[in-house]
């Protein structure tokens, strides 16, 4: 019997340090998505847009004891029964920033991984503070669900699939069209290394650093696009994802045996 996991990725034109429209828009777009969705991703920093600016996110980052973004993705998550996935700015206690990527279950359960790779050249390494904990694996509804956000994507020791620890990994992004190329290559091979479906949830729209349509993706573990458009808008890409057909590849290709 096959465990199948359906999957959308949400494409959002991010509005610039709007958090209140950034949320609304998501919710309204989830909630399009055809019912009985069990994983949505959303794109890097879905909630704020790329911000760079220090003073700009002590405004608009969830903290400890204020988190209006993670409570919108826990109502996301009640509402379709279906896990969220995306990545925020948050303030620390000591006032640091990280870019937290968070997994958040129907029930509420959320689980966290800061990133690790900042992108020096736009500036995130100037605001934002490096994680330091390795990508972590959520056990959802018979699948193990791995989570890097963006650059984190270029160091494919970092995302390693030693033991084959996961069977998804989800990757909320902020990629621009100017690095296409490299975008899709490295999901693609991301996906035949670990032997893993990838998602990987662009943002759209464009902002100060370039455009972004047409990049949100999701690849099989052959590297194979398998996604198709989630409603006229174009703002989704879903694909429904066999446990199945993954373990017998495992099982046929066994090269996750030599990592």
């Amino acid at each position: 019997m096959d465990n199948l996991l359906k999957t959308a990725a949400l494409a959002l034109d991010t509005a610039w340090a709007d958090r209140d429209e950034n949320l609304y828009v998501a919710g309204v777009l989830a909630h399009r998505l055809p019912a009985g969705m069990d994983l949505i991703v959303l794109p890097e920093l879905f909630s704020t847009g790329f911000v760079t600016d220090s003073t700009v996110l002590t405004g608009i980052a969830d903290s400890e004891s204020h988190h209006p973004s993670v409570d919108a993705m826990r109502a996301m998550a009640a509402d379709t029964n279906a896990a969220v996935c995306g990545s925020i700015a948050w303030m620390l206690a000591d006032g640091r920033f990280v870019n937290r990527c968070l997994f958040v279950e129907p029930n509420g359960e959320t689980t966290a991984y800061d990133k690790h790779h900042l992108f020096t050249l736009g500036q995130e390494a100037k605001v934002f503070t490096a994680g330091r904990r390795e990508p972590p694996v959520v056990r959802f509804r018979g699948w193990n669900i791995a989570m890097a956000v963006c650059y984190d994507l270029r160091f494919p020791e970092w995302l390693r699939n030693r033991g084959a620890r996961y069977d998804l990994l989800a990757l909320p992004a902020n990629w621009p069209q100017a690095r296409a190329y490299a975008w899709e290559h490295l999901l693609i091979a991301r996906a035949i290394e670990n032997q893993a479906y990838v998602v990987g949830a662009n943002r759209s729209g464009s902002d100060d650093n370039g455009r972004y349509d047409g990049l949100t993706h999701i690849y099989d573990y052959l590297g194979m696009p398998i996604d198709v458009p989630a409603g006229k808008e174009g703002h989704a890409v879903m694909a429904t994802l066999s446990l199945k057909a993954l373990t017998d590849a495992r099982r046929g290709f066994p090269v996750l045996q030599g990592i």
